[in-house]
C-alpha cells in the first residue's frame, strides 16, 4: 500500500528548521557512524547544480541504519553554483567529472567507488532509514545480479500529494504492463538501484546503444551474462521520495502523462530502457 501522505521520518529531511551549517553538521557526525572503515557499499550521487537540494539528500542517507560500512560518492559534473563546497564541508567524497551526462558521472562514481556494492542514489531524492539495507540484503544472494526498487513524488510545485497518489497507482500499471510486453529492466531505475561492483565493471559499466537508458541497459547487461535475476525490493521502508520537478519541467502533471502515454502505445520494437515514470 503506497502512502497518501508523506511519512514524517522523510518529511524531517525534507523540510526542518536547521540551518546550512546545523545540517553540515549533523551529517558530519552521522556519516561518521555510516562510514566504518572498509567500505562494503559505496552510494553514487551523480549531481549537477544541486545545491538546494544536496543536502536534505544527505541528511537521509547519513541516518541510514544498517550493518554495512557504507562510503557516499558525490560526483559533481560540473556544477556552476556551490554544490561541490558543500559536499566537501559534510566530509562526503565529492570527485569531478567534466564530461557532461549522467552516464559519464555513474561512471565516474563506479570508478572510484571502493565497495563491493554499487548503490545509486539521486541528488533531489529523500531516502528512509532502511533503503540501505533492505536495497543491499538480497544481494547477499549469489542469485541475483542487480536490486532495483520505486519511488513515491514529493510536491513542489502545484499539483497536490493527493493526486500523485492515484498517479503513481497508474504509473505502477503502466511499469507492470511494460515488465511484460518489453523487459523487466525498463523498471529498473537510477537512483534506486543497487549491483555488485566488479559484475558492473564487468559489463562495462553504464555504456548504452542509442534508445536505451544507462541504468536498466546496465540491468539487462548483468542479468543476460549471467549473473543472477532483478530483483524488485517491494517493501514500502524502502520507498525512495523523489521530487516532482522532471514533471513540471513537462508542462505538469497532465501534459507529462499525456507524453508517457505516446511512449506507452509506441510500437517500437526495441527495448526501450526509461525511468521517467
Amino acid at each position: 500500500m503506497r502512502p497518501i501522505s508523506i511519512p514524517v521520518y522523510i518529511l524531517q529531511s525534507w523540510q526542518n528548521d536547521l540551518s546550512e551549517d546545523e545540517k553540515i553538521k549533523h551529517i558530519q557526525q552521522s556519516y561518521k557512524n555510516l562510514y566504518k572503515g572498509n567500505p562494503e557499499v559505496s552510494i553514487v550521487i551523480p549531481a549537477y547544480n544541486e545545491e538546494k537540494n544536496i543536502l536534505q539528500t544527505l541528511l537521509s542517507l547519513s541516518n541510514n541504519e544498517t550493518k554495512y560500512s557504507v562510503e557516499i560518492i558525490v560526483v559533481n559534473n560540473n556544477s556552476k553554483d556551490n554544490t561541490e563546497a558543500i559536499v566537501k564541508a559534510t566530509g562526503v567524497n565529492c570527485v569531478t567529472e567534466l564530461k557532461q551526462g549522467i552516464t559519464a558521472a555513474r561512471t565516474a562514481g563506479l570508478m572510484n567507488a571502493k565497495g563491493k556494492f554499487i548503490l545509486n542514489a539521486d541528488a533531489d531524492t529523500i531516502y528512509p532509514k532502511d533503503w540501505v539495507q533492505l536495497m543491499i540484503a538480497p544481494l547477499e544472494n549469489e542469485g541475483i545480479a542487480l536490486t532495483y526498487g520505486t519511488f513515491a513524488f514529493i510536491p513542489v510545485g502545484k499539483t497536490g500529494r493527493l493526486t500523485y497518489f492515484f498517479y503513481e497507482y497508474f504509473a505502477d500499471c503502466i511499469r507492470v504492463i511494460n515488465g511484460y510486453r518489453k523487459d523487466e529492466a525498463v523498471n529498473v531505475y537510477g537512483f534506486n538501484s543497487a549491483y555488485r561492483r566488479e559484475q558492473g565493471i564487468a559489463v562495462d559499466g553504464y555504456q548504452h546503444p542509442p534508445g536505451s537508458n544507462e541504468d536498466g541497459y546496465l540491468a539487462l547487461k548483468l542479468r543476460n551474462q549471467g549473473y543472477g535475476k532483478l530483483y524488485k525490493v517491494n517493501d514500502i521502508k524502502a520507498l525512495a521520495w523523489t521530487t516532482d520537478r522532471r514533471i513540471q519541467s513537462d508542462g505538469g502533471l497532465w501534459n507529462a502523462t499525456s507524453q508517457r502515454l505516446k511512449k506507452f502505445f509506441s510500437r517500437s520494437k526495441e527495448i526501450s530502457i526509461r525511468s521517467d515514470l
